[in-house]
């Protein structure tokens, strides 16, 4: 048994530390959430040379982009499940081993089918968030789940824009070093494999299931779980949420795949250039995403789920607006205002997503977050069949994409996300502090 200071969920997020078995968790399931985004997406900024290398059509880099996310749909779903009936520590590590095949095989890839295939199966190592939130939801206390939910999943996330930074520098690396470009982007992907056996061993020996122990220790055996309540699938407000997440997150991974190929195309930017101004999208969930959770926390306490949800609402609508203005932008100075504007909200709503997310039913906790996890990559999937017609420019779907965002958005307010024990919701926000940092 790992030392802990309580067996109990925490009350207060105390960033800085390492201390208890609770934080200690907290900082290792976004590190494997981290370094999977950085598997999940490796290939992203290195595409321009993928593409120039196996002559890839504009409709096939559309399909690669649908592989990379279509496959986490039913992988977040089941890991969703998973966590409900193994443990997260479990599903974590399993995943880690299992996912990090295709991370580091994927340099065996000599056409368009085979590369195909080896994106579809890298996807599902985009389940990861599901355990990341389903974990911070088990670790602390109602009162501060939508914060460190935020935190987790912003730190994770940020692993999308870390990795459009250095992928490019780790491949030039490669080339320096004498070997030709088809080769380097082969051997770059070994690093983000190795990186996620890292991540399984820091699972395995430093964290559990529950404060109180793991599963097997706290008599919740494998398979003793109670059945899946379906009825959950009748709760509107479970698909307002899928949907929500279908336009933020859904929007994210979508960019993270064609950003350094949009710059690159649209604004003759290099690879390297390209994939930095991606990086600095996906680095902005250094701080945005927690900030959506810390918002949404405050709202909660304030006027339970009803103001999470307005909150969600306004904060998709906003995201709607900027992604329009980044779609008509003219040169590469507006687009990059107008993509950092729509980033702060769209990951905000990410944040503000997850925040109401384990409020929903506290009974399935772990199928919610799959379902509206999978609702994510849903949306990554539909957007992008926009980025492989060729009748539709680049900046014509960023339009599309804009627009029904800001319809979504007017779903979540017709939402509401009132429900009957909202009396007893909003007791257990008031009076907590969202966020302690010390060390």
């Amino acid at each position: 048994m790992l030392e802990q200071l309580t067996d109990r969920p925490l009350e207060k997020l105390k960033l800085f530390s390492l201390k208890g078995v609770q934080m200690r968790t907290f900082h290792i399931t976004w590190l494997m959430f981290f370094v999977c985004f950085f598997g999940w997406f490796g290939l992203a900024p290195l595409m321009p040379t993928i593409r120039d290398e196996m002559g890839l059509s504009k409709n096939e880099v559309g399909n690669l982009i649908i592989a990379s996310v279509s496959s986490t749909i039913i992988a977040r779903l089941i890991i969703g499940r998973l966590c409900d009936v193994w443990g997260p520590r479990k599903t974590a590590i399993t995943m880690l081993l299992v996912g990090s095949v295709p991370v580091l095989l994927v340099g065996l890839a000599k056409d368009y089918a085979t590369l195909l295939l080896f994106r579809a199966a890298i996807g599902i190592i985009g389940a990861s968030f599901v355990i990341t939130q389903f974990h911070c939801s088990v670790m602390f206390d109602q009162k501060v789940k939508g914060t460190a939910n935020a935190v987790a999943g912003g730190l994770g996330n940020l692993g999308g824009g870390i990795t459009n930074m250095v992928m490019p520098m780790i491949f030039a690396a490669i080339v320096a070093f004498g070997y030709t470009s088809q080769e380097a982007w082969r051997y770059a992907m070994i690093l983000p494999g190795i990186m996620m056996w890292g991540a399984a061993w820091l699972y395995y020996k430093y964290t559990q299931d529950t404060p109180a122990g793991n599963y097997s220790e706290i008599g919740k055996q494998e398979g003793g779980h109670a059945p899946t309540d379906w009825r959950v699938l009748a709760d509107w407000r479970i698909w307002a949420l899928t949907a929500a997440y279908a336009v933020c997150f859904g929007v994210e991974i979508t960019f993270d795949n064609i950003a350094a190929l949009y710059f690159v195309d649209t604004f003759q930017l290099s690879q390297a250039s390209a994939g930095f101004w991606a990086g600095v999208f996906g680095a902005m969930n250094l701080f945005a995403r927690a900030i959506g959770g810390m918002i949404s926390d405050r709202a909660g306490r304030q006027s339970g789920l009803r103001g999470k949800g307005l909150l969600l609402g306004v904060l998709l609508l906003l995201e709607g607006t900027g992604i329009i203005l980044f779609a008509q932008a003219g040169s590469i100075v507006l687009a990059i205002f107008a993509m950092l504007s729509f980033a702060l909200f769209l990951k905000m709503a990410n944040g503000a997503t997850y925040g109401i997310v384990p409020f929903v039913n506290e009974k399935n906790v772990g199928m919610v977050s799959g379902i509206v996890g999978a609702g994510g990559n849903l949306g990554g999937m539909m957007f992008g069949f926009l980025f492989k017609a060729e009748s539709i420019s680049y900046a014509t779907a960023f339009l599309y994409i804009g627009v029904a965002v800001i319809m979504v958005a007017a779903l979540v307010f017709a939402t509401g996300f009132n429900r009957e024990r909202m009396a007893s919701e909003e007791g257990a926000f008031e009076g907590a502090s969202a966020l302690e940092v010390k060390s």
